[in-house]
């Protein structure tokens, strides 16, 4: 296959090339255009909270359909948006940053996209087919059991499709950076970024099948007539928070912590600074996902485990915040001294220091369990939560977008509205949240369609709703700025930034082949290693030879379709047997893909020497 033969496709054939792609970086760009659609509709759906919560009394939703707008917000949110956008990034710039030509199972990881795109649309076809999930994004029983209509079948079945695609994906990443790290990329070379794509990957492995699990008891329960959940049968309602909470808690981690490693990144490559404390950081990282694991009854403070248990699980609690202090410290200590460029990039990264410190202090508040009964139900955990997961997750993936652009695009995003958009999203953000602390203290509680007049909460939320509104704005301007650059940005050279690590080494966009030569590894921060030395390039560990790169398969696309059917199967057949039809013709349509994929042949191709050497010259 030429290199050339790529360029001036036509339009068909550009989409058949993306349905079929089983290159990382391909596979990178759904993510973050899935992820990006998901995280649009995720804020549509804030909106819609918060203009009901504008006044006293207000009658712009239904109590029904806000209950459906707060489940799918969060569920939209946290699956849907947050997880892909940040799956996109470590596609694109994991293996790069190791030096691998690709990951470790370039089919799987196709699979784990499709899986999660149509888990996500299964999902959202609930708006459509009589109403979507209304139990609250962790769906507690009783309350999801007994939830009417088909909503809660579509969480169900949405998520453990998608979530069966970020497990492949996690295995996928721990695969690439146990086996695919370049000649030389000790761990302890390894840039944050990957360091926090592994811990990450490796939270996935245990965090995702307790989820799972979860989820088979609850659709046993509603689809299937089982009791696992419902008291009055001999279930037991609780076991559903321990399930979602053993995934939950660490799900916080999981998307927490890739960001830490986006501003490590940041941080070291515009102070011009190695990052202080890189060993620490790395313990530091391996310390939070440990601990991750050992805290999820802290949710569950108030359904009266007991003062032992709730004793240990707040000691446990406030214990992470001792490696998360080390972090912030460290990032202070790497710009300490430096030489400091501000750009959007690196704003992100600066509002996100003190912003998540206030989550993390309100975090440690909420981690006492006697004062956990005050905060409990209050609109003090819904701010808490939002400084944790907007001022630190969404932060980092907005500042990872700003630096790696060029890097997954081939274009720089536009200063001047990266700018714009950063300060309204910030000073939104901070109008939307911070006061909602104090709405919290005053009473007004989490979940409620409507406040009363004459209760004092007026004010905080016609100003949290402007904020929020502000936030809108803010992220409508990014998407301007994504289009603009796309049509007008510059062309990015290789090495916009200046950088320390290796994916700043080959072209913007890179080949896809990734590394003509495999890179040799001297050290942390290789390629600025070889800047000092005068050089300016890897050295590469081999002599240049013919690359075997995989096939493109349209399997995963089919299997993950075949899941999809069986889905509304699974849904609709408690109204009609007829259903079952689907079940089987889904099932077997993803079975038949495999043993395809397991019986024939897959050779990839061969990029031969003479074509690498004539596209040097």
């Amino acid at each position: 296959m030429s290199i050339a033969a790529a360029q001036n496709k036509g339009f068909l054939a550009a989409v058949w090339d993306y349905l079929t792609t089983v290159d990382h970086k391909k596979i990178a760009k759904l993510y973050l255009f899935a992820g990006g659609f998901f995280f649009l509709l995720g804020g549509l759906e804030a909106l819609f909270i918060r203009i009901q919560l504008i006044s006293p009394e207000n009658d712009f939703l239904t109590a029904g359909l806000y209950n459906e707008m707060i489940t799918m917000h969060g569920t939209t949110m946290i699956f849907l948006a947050a997880m892909p956008l940040l799956l996109g990034l470590m596609n694109a710039i994991m293996p790069l940053q190791i030096g691998a030509r690709d990951v470790a199972f370039p089919f799987l990881n196709s699979l784990g996209f499709w899986l999660f795109l149509f888990g996500g649309v299964l999902l959202n076809c609930s708006w459509f087919l009589g109403g979507a999930p209304d139990a609250g994004w962790t769906s507690y029983a009783p309350l999801s059991i007994q939830s009417p209509g088909h909503g809660v079948d579509f969480y169900i079945m949405g998520l453990q499709i998608s979530g069966a695609g970020t497990l492949i994906g996690g295995i996928n990443f721990l695969v690439t950076i146990v086996t695919m790290r370049a000649p030389g990329m000790t761990y302890m070379r390894m840039p944050l970024f990957s360091w926090t794509t592994f811990v990450t990957s490796v939270l996935i492995l245990f965090a995702f099948p307790a989820l799972t699990v979860g989820l088979f008891l609850l659709m046993f329960d509603r689809m299937f007539g089982a009791a696992f959940f419902d008291v009055t049968l001999g279930g037991n309602a609780v076991i559903w928070q321990h399930l979602f909470w053993i995934f939950g808690h660490p799900e916080v981690y999981i998307l927490i912590l890739p960001a830490f490693g986006i501003f490590s990144d940041i941080i070291s490559t515009f102070s011009k600074k190695r990052l202080f404390g890189y060993t620490a950081m790395v313990f530091a990282t391996i310390l939070i996902a440990f601990l991750g694991f050992m805290v999820w009854a802290h949710h569950m403070f108030t359904v009266g485990l007991g003062p032992v248990a709730n004793a240990i699980f707040a000691i446990a609690t406030m214990a992470i915040a001792v490696p998360t202090g080390i972090k912030i410290f460290n990032w202070l200590g790497t710009m300490w001294g430096g030489s400091i460029t501000i750009n959007s990039a690196m704003l992100w990264t600066l509002a996100f220091i003190p912003s998540f410190t206030i989550g993390g202090m309100t975090g440690v508040m909420l981690a006492s369990a006697v004062a956990d009964y005050q905060y409990h139900d209050t609109y003090f955990v819904v701010a808490h939560f939002h400084y944790v997961i907007v001022g630190g997750v969404v932060f980092g993936i907005l500042a990872g977008l700003h630096y790696w652009w060029p890097k997954i695009f081939g274009k720089i995003l536009n200063e001047t509205l990266g700018k714009l958009s950063f300060w309204l999203f910030f000073i939104g953000f901070h109008l939307t949240f911070f006061i909602q602390h104090f709405l919290g203290l005053m009473g007004m509680p989490r979940r409620y369609w409507v406040f009363l007049e004459d209760q004092g909460l007026d004010t905080g939320n016609l100003v949290s709703t402007i904020g929020a509104f502000l936030m809108g704005i803010g992220g409508l301007i990014f998407v301007i700025n994504i289009i603009y650059t796309s049509v007008k940005g510059e062309k990015a050279p290789a090495d916009p930034w200046d950088g320390r690590s290796l994916e700043w080494a080959i072209p913007s966009p890179p080949p896809f082949y990734n590394f003509k030569q495999t890179p040799l590894i001297r050290g942390l921060d290789p390629l600025w290693i070889e800047k000092t030395e005068g050089k300016g390039k890897i050295t590469p560990a081999e002599p240049l030879g013919d690359i075997h790169m995989p096939d493109a398969s349209i399997l995963p696309f089919i299997m993950s379709l075949g899941f999809f059917v069986a889905g509304f199967g699974f849904i609709y057949q408690v109204d009609h047997s007829g259903w079952l039809a689907a079940i089987f013709i889904g099932i077997g349509t993803a079975l038949i893909c495999m043993l395809i994929r397991s019986l024939k042949d897959y050779h990839g191709f061969h990029i031969h020497k003479e074509e690498l050497e004539r596209e040097a010259d």
